[in-house]
């Protein structure tokens, strides 16, 4: 277990970033043999990203729900995702095998979402936490100061030069 830290923290990014929402849903729980394999993919990739991190890659947590699994991931950038997308051997191999062996029989369901997080154009607190999330993935810093409000980190994170 995570070693909480004492008190209220934000997170920052230096740049803009892309938040990604990967996840399958079991509809089938009895078709073990094909939801497992995608499930042992998904994690040979996570594996994959942590020792890779000039993928592009910066973070992510799992949650599990009563037919599925989801990830929430951090990236550099859109582009750094499509190229893990395009060119990673071991994301190819699942995708192919998910399409020829899965998809079709309507067993188990997969979905992905992205969204660019532009610089400065969100906030978050975590109070008496772990580091986790946004704060994992770039800074964790104490919300103290302008940081101490929700208004006063989302405007404490604008660019110079923007209103």
């Amino acid at each position: 277990m995570d070693k909480f830290v004492k008190g209220r923290y934000t997170a920052r990014m230096d740049d803009s970033f892309l938040l990604f929402v990967i996840g399958l849903r079991i509809h089938q729980l009895w078709k073990m043999h094909l939801w497992i394999p995608i499930i042992v993919s998904m994690q040979k990739m996570i594996i994959e990203l942590y020792k890779n991190k000039e993928l592009g890659f910066l973070d992510m947590k799992f949650f599990i729900s009563w037919r599925g699994i989801t990830l929430l991931q951090y990236w550099k950038s859109f582009e750094h995702l499509e190229h893990y997308a395009r060119q990673g051997a071991i994301h190819l191999k699942a995708w192919k095998d998910f399409n020829q062996k899965v998809a079709k029989t309507g067993s188990v369901g997969f979905y992905h979402e992205s969204y660019v997080v532009q610089q400065g154009a969100y906030e978050c607190m975590y109070v008496n936490m772990p580091v986790y999330g946004l704060a994992r993935a770039g800074s964790h810093l104490p919300a103290t100061g302008r940081r101490e409000t929700a208004r006063g980190r989302m405007e404490g994170q604008k660019p110079t030069g923007t209103h």
